[in-house]
């Protein structure tokens, strides 16, 4: 298994969004994202866990359940 760092360009990629969603998201929703100087860098992981958990959501409450 690969165990590197992904850019934000890997990551929107990976994810099929576009790169400021990426940015976007990184000041909005607190996605896990590291920087390194001027960098962005990613773990795979760590993505996949916060999306889902719920990061990625559209409700505001991201990561909490709702009540209906």
């Amino acid at each position: 298994m690969e165990d590197r760092w992904l850019s934000v360009e890997e990551i929107a990629a990976y994810l099929g969004i576009k790169r400021d969603t990426v940015y976007r998201w990184i000041t909005e929703k607190q996605r896990p994202a590291h920087r390194m100087g001027r960098l962005w860098k990613f773990r795979r992981e760590e993505v996949d866990v916060w999306v889902k958990s719920g990061g990625a959501s559209e409700d505001k409450s991201a990561g909490t359940p709702t009540e209906k």
